[in-house]
């Protein structure tokens, strides 16, 4: 029984997440909780496998070659 609950709370939180940003309605907060709900499930991309991600890399303002000062 309590894993039906999980089970279902869980796609319903996935897929409202899904809904929100597809619609256009997500602001900030819920994108980052979409982002930490896919962290969480351990889902995560390469840029090389992305190109949304790719792009967005483009436009960051750092050098992605660049180590990180310590």
């Amino acid at each position: 029984m309590m894993d039906e609950i999980l089970k279902l709370l869980h796609e319903g939180v996935g897929r409202a997440l899904l809904e929100r940003i597809q619609s256009g309605e997500a602001n900030a907060a819920d994108l980052n909780v979409a982002r930490q709900f896919l962290k969480d499930n351990g889902i995560d991309a390469s840029i090389r496998a992305s190109e949304p991600l790719l792009n967005l890399a483009k436009v960051m303002p750092f050098d992605p070659d660049e180590e990180e000062a310590a």
